[in-house]
């Protein structure tokens, strides 16, 4: 687990109505609590003692109790009916992400004292939720058994981990977007929405902290883990020293600057001046930094970087940022997809950047120029960035965004990276999502979005939705890749 993301401890906190019995929903807490640390880590969880009834004084007790355990995240458990009074105000006054689930009824033989009802009593509390304008997960079908309610409290937890790593989170950015690139901007009022705080830098006050780093002893160091790390792929070593003072020089603003915050994001600049005056591109630096937990865009892409913390705390691994690149060449798909993969050539794409892709993520890789920037700089001075095809396997596209008018929107799309020679440079690979011309068609264009795009390494598009939906993203502002049975709202209905 990377340090930079939170672990979730949930808070179990069991509710029984006064008019049923409270041994109904003690004993399905317990059995609750030996279900979830029969199958799971008991050190997820923590059952709190206090059953809260109808008093609102035992709701205080409850919430004190779970705040004093460590928690972060809460679950209200419906043992029965339950008091919708008390219970959401548990989950208003709880600072953290919280989930509400109820226990099924057990067995036929017993539906008369042992009937709880909390069937019913779902569905008070999730009026009384929105009455006190509470957020709160409610899974897919959220009554059942104890190993179905355990099940579902283990999908909450990287919900969890991203809701509360976004209200402990600072976004820390080095300079203004690049010209001609509008679309890595964005109004940060929707950050400060979601409980995000942003420091802006100038690239100046980063120059003069790299160049105070010069002589900086850690620097060796740094340097043979790079040298590792690359093993035959170290084809630049002249630049490694200036890399290895650039790493230094992040690592050290993010400690001086996180402040109260826990974790740490960055939206970086990486040209037109970067090269010339640090004379180098600082691209396997960010790689190396996303690798460990701390994500880090390019382009000053504020939203690009905070999907990736969220993509991070729901996989607990690293992810990329990638753009949505360039189409497969015809000769390409028909020699080396069509014949092998059940995709058509408008599902398939090229995601690619320069690269903020660690190593690990990469079937191999060199230290290379960046090509692009060389096309009109000196290549000595756009040394510093790993070239390398991304290793096959699952992936889930997707991206956080605020546009113009203040409008959070997102988007999420699971698929695969092909195993596919690229034969081009920087890190790319061959994507391929089911309907992925209509979904790049009525989604991406039809929405506004960027041509960045997060890549976490697996299907996290269950967690991503919920998460999305949980921080407010408006249920029809989450565009996903629909079947052809199922037209987008902008899709020309004649064929």
């Amino acid at each position: 687990m990377f340090t930079n993301i939170p672990k979730a401890k949930v808070g179990i906190v069991a509710v029984s109505r006064d008019c049923f019995p409270a041994s109904l929903a003690i004993n399905r807490r317990k059995a609750l609590i030996d279900a979830y640390t029969a199958k799971y880590d008991a050190d997820d969880i923590y059952e709190c003692p206090v059953c809260i009834i109808e008093s609102e004084t035992q709701m205080v007790e409850a919430l004190e109790d779970v705040k004093k355990a460590g928690c972060n995240a809460l679950v209200v458990y419906l043992g029965n009916f339950g008091p919708e009074i008390s219970e959401t105000l548990l989950a208003k006054h709880f600072e953290g992400p919280k989930m509400f689930v109820a226990a099924a009824e057990e067995s036929q033989g017993d539906l008369s004292d042992g009937r709880g009802d909390a069937y019913c009593g779902m569905l008070n509390a999730s009026y009384n939720l929105r009455l006190r304008n509470v957020r709160a997960y409610i899974p897919k079908y959220p009554v059942g058994t104890a190993a179905e309610c355990a099940d579902m409290i283990h999908e909450f937890l990287p919900i969890a981990r991203a809701v509360y790593g976004l209200s402990k989170l600072k976004l820390i950015t080095f300079g203004p977007r690049p010209n001609n690139f509008l679309a890595c901007n964005a109004p940060i009022q929707q950050l400060y929405n979601l409980g995000v705080e942003i420091e802006e830098n100038s690239e100046l006050d980063l120059f003069e902290s790299f160049n105070k780093h010069e002589d900086d002893a850690r620097i060796p160091e740094v340097i043979a883990d790079m040298e590792k790390e690359l093993g035959a792929g170290n084809k630049k070593p002249e630049v490694l020293k200036k890399l290895a003072q650039y790493e230094l020089t992040l690592l050290d603003w993010i400690e001086a600057h996180k402040g109260y915050r826990e974790y740490v994001c960055i939206a970086g600049k990486c040209w037109p001046a970067f090269q010339t005056q640090f004379k180098f591109v600082p691209c396997y630096v960010n790689s190396r930094l996303t690798g460990r937990g701390i994500p880090v865009s390019c382009e000053v892409d504020v939203y690009g970087a905070l999907s990736e913390f969220i993509g991070t705390c729901i996989s607990g691994e690293a992810v990329t940022l990638l753009d949505i690149n360039n189409s497969v060449p015809d000769d390409m798909y028909m020699e080396s997809i069509r014949p092998y993969f059940g995709y058509s050539h408008t599902d398939t794409f090229m995601g690619f950047h320069c690269i903020n892709t660690c190593s690990s993520r990469l079937v191999s890789c060199e230290m290379k120029y960046q090509k692009i920037m060389a096309r009109n700089l000196p290549i000595e001075v756009t040394n510093g960035t790993l070239e390398g095809d991304i290793a096959p396997g699952d992936i889930t596209f997707y991206r956080l965004q605020s546009t113009s008018d203040n409008i959070l929107r997102a988007y999420v799309a699971e698929g695969e990276i092909l195993p596919v020679a690229t034969r081009s440079f920087g890190g790319i690979g061959v994507f391929a999502i089911k309907e992925m011309g209509r979904f790049y068609r009525h989604v991406l264009i039809e929405k506004g979005y960027p041509h960045h795009g997060a890549v976490a390494f697996g299907h996290y598009g269950k967690a991503l939705f919920e998460v999305f939906k949980y921080i407010g993203v408006a249920q029809d502002e989450i565009g996903w890749n629909q079947p052809v049975s199922l037209p987008y709202k902008s899709e020309n209905p004649f064929r």
